[in-house]
């Protein structure tokens, strides 16, 4: 019978070692009995060696009669067996009491790894309610345990966000598709004209699908905290003169009041001043759209007063429609308006920035970021409206 190249590899392969196959209390057993037998062994072999000696010694130093040969090899093998001996059932014993310990230790150990290894198993496959337990082997274990915690608690975070995203994606390009298609439809059955009023209308819905998922984008960057920050000392005054600047056009073309009220040069706040700036443009364009014609906007700037927080805040005040208070949580939401989640209603015409419904929640993930707060306030319908931008100051 011919041996096939198959079987010649094989006969010849070697053995697969066995310890790679360990886990890790196995191996930190099997490390533990190695040092017990490693000085169980030193302190037999030096006992053994120097102890016959130093025992000599001292007979003779103790002024014992000359022995002969026959006598002194006796004593010395009587010597060297009760230390073997003696030795040997003391090592043992605590080879034994010490493997006993190393395995408890090994285990105690071995044990919450395992654990871990199963969480973040759970959480790879998508079981983000997995949580792991404190270890309680000292403040590493603690922390990859809160680590391991916190990756779940932000996978979660991050799937609940990307589901919402869909819905809302969905929700909000039904609309302008609806519109495109039924267009479309009209102008294939002769119904609309093919002129330039009807490529407007395709125009102005394209546009706004660009629009709109261009601040999807932005929104779901700055929800995940994907956004890339550059913080630099900035005055808050200057901030707000940024932002003012930017949309006093739209203001005085919609015929509403915009002044900033603050003292130069003002608390100093360590941001990205880009990003603050954003966050205010999104703000004082929600002020734009919910103020009617003759009221007014003040972006006013406190500083940190001497209390234990030390915060600087930048305050937009508007005279327009207010809001019930219950809703004001909900302002932030992405695509709430006041006539209810989600409106599948047009923006309204008018010379602000946004109208998807997302400049508020853009807004609040930057202050989020920069470990601020951003919250509102109204006393009730036509009462007008209040929002806070907080950010820790520079003392």
């Amino acid at each position: 019978m011919t041996e096939t190249p198959d079987d010649a590899r094989a006969v010849t392969a070697p053995p697969r070692s066995w310890w790679p196959r360990l886990g890790l209390g196995s191996r930190l057993f099997a490390a533990m009995a190695l040092v017990v037998v490693t000085g169980a062994g030193t302190l037999l072999v030096v006992s053994l060696l120097v102890a016959p000696a130093v025992f000599t010694n001292h007979l003779s130093r103790a002024g014992a009669p000359d022995l002969s040969p026959a006598v002194t090899t006796h004593v010395n093998m009587a010597f060297t067996q009760a230390t073997l001996i003696a030795l040997g059932t003391g090592t043992l014993t605590a080879a034994v009491a010490a493997g006993l310990v190393a395995w408890l230790v090994a285990r105690r150990i071995a044990s919450p790894v395992s654990d871990l290894a199963v969480v973040t198993g759970r959480l790879a496959n998508g079981l983000y309610d997995a949580k792991a337990a404190d270890p309680r082997l000292g403040p590493e274990f603690t922390a990859l345990a809160a680590s391991v915690n916190e990756l779940g608690e932000q996978l979660s975070t991050s799937e609940d966000t990307r589901r919402r995203l869909l819905s809302d994606l969905g929700h909000q390009l039904r609309t302008p598709i609806a519109s495109l298609e039924a267009t479309v439809e009209a102008v294939g059955d002769h119904v609309l004209p093919m002129d330039d009023d009807t490529l407007a209308t395709l125009t102005d819905q394209v546009a706004r699908l660009h629009r709109l998922v261009a601040d999807i984008e932005s929104v779901s960057r700055a929800e995940e905290r994907q956004l890339a920050l550059n913080p630099q000392p900035t005055p808050a005054t200057e901030l707000a003169h940024r932002a003012a600047a930017v949309l006093l056009p739209q203001f005085r073309a919609a015929g509403i009041g915009l002044e900033v009220r603050a003292s130069e040069p003002g608390p100093t706040v360590v941001v990205d001043a880009d990003r603050i700036v954003e966050a205010l443009l999104n703000v004082l364009d929600n002020a734009l759209r919910h103020t009617p014609a003759g009221g007014f906007v003040v972006v006013r700037v406190d500083g940190p007063t001497n209390d234990d927080r030390a915060v600087t805040r930048l305050v937009v005040e508007d005279t327009g429609e207010g809001f019930v208070p219950d809703q004001a949580p909900l302002l932030f939401q992405r695509f709430y308006r006041a006539a209810g989640p989600t409106s599948a209603a047009p923006a309204e015409a008018g010379p602000g920035r946004h109208g998807s419904g997302i400049g508020l929640t853009i807004a609040r993930a930057i202050v989020d970021a920069h470990h601020g707060t951003l919250n509102a306030h109204s006393d009730g319908p036509g009462r007008g409206a209040t929002f806070t931008l907080t950010l820790p100051a520079v003392r």
